[in-house]
């Protein structure tokens, strides 16, 4: 994203309040090798964020700096809050769900552009997030994945609660309901968030899971009736309303010519909410509103 590689005090000379761990590796730890940049920020004046499974508060020397010089520590990914079973009861106001064909295929950055288009529309709408990342860009949130499962589908059904009948939630998603590890999250997601809409996200070149070569991945007509299906438990009426698919990888004849066929395909609005924008999207939640 163009952004220049500055030392922690040109950082808190531009204005940086906290330091962010932005990494996100097999088995979220943090590593020894990264304590002491950890303590530098604190030492600097930085408070510190992490997203990580491992807790910075359960560092000893990191915990014992922030507590001395008054620093805060932010575990973002392990919620605050407890949570009940979910209920499944109907709720008012409308929320659309992004899901994917696989994890890490835009889920967070389409619901963030859906967002932000219904706010220039002047919609009323909260993006509402479900993982690390988007808790550090929305400032709130809960991520789903460190919720105990019992309560995975309460804690979504909290996160989206009752609201006036034209507000929308934009539910971030996570994982893949056809994914051998971590379709478990996604289907409490799906029956929690109680969607009115669903959002198939997908990334041109990915033929197989990431990381799981053994399982191709679906048909985006197989993956939107796996998701509409587990969907209709809380909420019948439940309906697609189109593909979002990140197309870096393709020049602009053929991002053009395949986002086309897949729309035809479907039958459904196929966009790349970086090159064309997610107008079509909306158009169509607009419509189920």
């Amino acid at each position: 994203v163009g952004l220049a590689e500055i030392t922690l005090r040109e950082a808190i000379d531009q204005g940086a309040k906290t330091m962010v761990i932005g990494i996100a590796n097999v088995g979220g730890f943090i590593s020894d090798a990264w304590i002491p940049t950890i303590l530098e920020a604190l030492e600097s004046g930085l408070d510190v964020a992490s997203g990580l499974h491992a807790r910075l508060a359960e560092i000893e020397e990191v915990a014992t700096l922030a507590a001395r010089l008054g620093r805060q520590l932010h575990d973002v990914r392990h919620p605050t809050q407890k949570f009940e079973p979910g209920v499944g009861d109907a709720r008012s106001g409308k929320r659309v769900l992004m899901v994917g064909t696989d994890c890490d295929v835009g889920k967070m950055f389409t619901g963030l552009s859906i967002e932000r288009e219904m706010r220039r529309r002047g919609l009323d709408v909260d993006f509402r997030a479900t993982g690390q990342t988007g808790i550090l860009i929305a400032g709130e949130g809960v991520s789903i994945d460190a919720v105990v499962s019992d309560f995975v589908s309460g804690a979504a059904e909290s996160l989206s609660p009752n609201n006036h009948l034209q507000h929308w939630d934009v539910i971030e998603g996570q994982g893949c309901l056809q994914h051998p590890a971590y379709a478990a999250v996604t289907l409490g997601l799906i029956h929690g968030s109680q969607p009115d809409a669903i959002v198939l996200c997908h990334a041109a070149d990915r033929r197989a899971l990431y990381g799981f070569p053994n399982y191709p991945t679906l048909s985006f007509e197989c993956c939107i009736e796996d998701n509409l299906a587990a969907a209709r438990l809380t909420n019948p009426a439940v309906e697609c309303a189109g593909l979002s698919v990140n197309t870096s990888m393709l020049d602009e004849e053929e991002r053009v010519e395949y986002l086309a066929r897949q729309s035809e395909e479907v039958g459904l609005p196929c966009v790349d909410p970086v090159a064309t924008g997610v107008d079509p999207l909306v158009d169509r939640l607009e419509q189920i509103a």
